[in-house]
């Protein structure tokens, strides 16, 4: 397929057509300084392509047509064309690389070894992710600190989707808590559970890294991942995380004051709550919010008494119930 609608020496005749209104092929011969043959034979391909109208006479008058009129149609026909290409490559792209994995196992898992390569990988992945990003967290991370994880506002900024399941003894960690809330801010999709089987990040639901070291012989040798690609054992971590996600408690990380929420709870009262519901400690929760336990504990009885229940499970109830959350 010919890249171009017009030639250059099409083009330039075409132009000045426009900018003479109508002439005849002596004249733009005469303006364009050239050949009147060569211009005789442009105009005959610039009215073959609907772009040139011929009044009749002795001495035929020539005047430009609406291109968008004459070439719309050869763009239309060449777009669809090349979405039927697009769709071909993916077709194909797609049929090899289901082929190429039935045949070669070293294309489903790729294993790295050690923290820096760790790193550089799960660096590399957010950079590449165009849809969405699925993490489970755990407690004491292998290769990167959350407050490391720059990559991430640098994804969401684009546009790509971030689901994230916390271990609650992360929440607990000191600094920890800062960087989630900053997370969530910029729009990451925040969420907990008391324990997580396995540490895990999944791109655009395409590629996967695992740790293959438990973490209780972590210290022993440079920490190992497994970089899986599409296949059954990618299929079974994404069934894995969707499992957990549906089971885990969202946590809300912005103590906004303005914000007003059910029957009169603040924004800081909502955060509040959201951390109790989410198993943290009144510790952690006082020093996340810059107060006392004795105050954290006054307000989450004010809160049971909206709710007209005596305990923390009813007041969680209650809590989504009423959607305070």
């Amino acid at each position: 397929m010919d890249g171009a609608l017009l030639d250059a020496r099409e083009e330039q005749a075409y132009r000045l057509l426009v900018g003479l209104s109508v002439a005849r092929a002596a004249e733009l011969a005469e303006v364009a300084e050239l050949p009147q043959q060569e211009v005789d034979e442009l105009l005959q391909r610039l009215q073959a392509k609907g772009l040139v109208a011929v009044l009749p006479g002795d001495d035929p008058v020539f005047r430009p047509l609406p291109p968008d009129v004459a070439l719309g149609t050869t763009l239309l026909r060449r777009q669809e064309s090349l979405e039927s290409a697009r769709q071909t490559v993916a077709s194909l792209s797609e049929e090899f690389r289901a082929s190429a994995s039935r045949r070669d196992a070293h294309h489903l898992v790729e294993v790295i070894v050690g923290a820096d390569a760790l790193r550089d990988r799960l660096r590399d992945l957010q950079e590449s992710a165009r849809e969405e990003i699925l993490w489970f967290c755990r407690a004491n991370p292998l290769a990167m600190q959350g407050a490391e994880n720059t990559e991430e506002y640098g994804a969401l900024s684009r546009g790509v989707r971030y689901r994230a399941i916390y271990e609650r003894a992360l929440l607990e960690t000191p600094g920890e808590l800062d960087t989630i809330a900053e997370g969530v801010g910029w729009g990451e999709e925040a969420r907990t559970l008391p324990t997580l089987p396995v540490r895990l990040a999944i791109v655009d639901r395409a590629t996967a890294i695992c740790p293959l070291v438990r973490d209780d012989e972590a210290a022993i040798g440079e920490p190992t991942a497994a970089i899986i690609g599409r296949g059954q054992l990618l299929d079974a971590l994404l069934a894995l995380f969707e499992s957990h996600w549906e089971a885990a408690t969202p946590v809300k990380l912005q103590p906004d004051e303005a914000e007003e929420g059910g029957e009169g709870l603040d924004g800081s009262e909502r955060f509040l709550l959201s951390l109790m519901v989410a198993g943290v400690p009144d510790k952690s929760i006082a020093s996340q919010l810059g107060i006392s336990r004795r105050t954290v504990q006054r307000r989450l009885d004010r809160m049971m008494d909206l709710a007209g229940v005596d305990t923390r499970t009813g007041l969680a109830y209650q809590a989504a119930r009423r959607k305070w959350l």
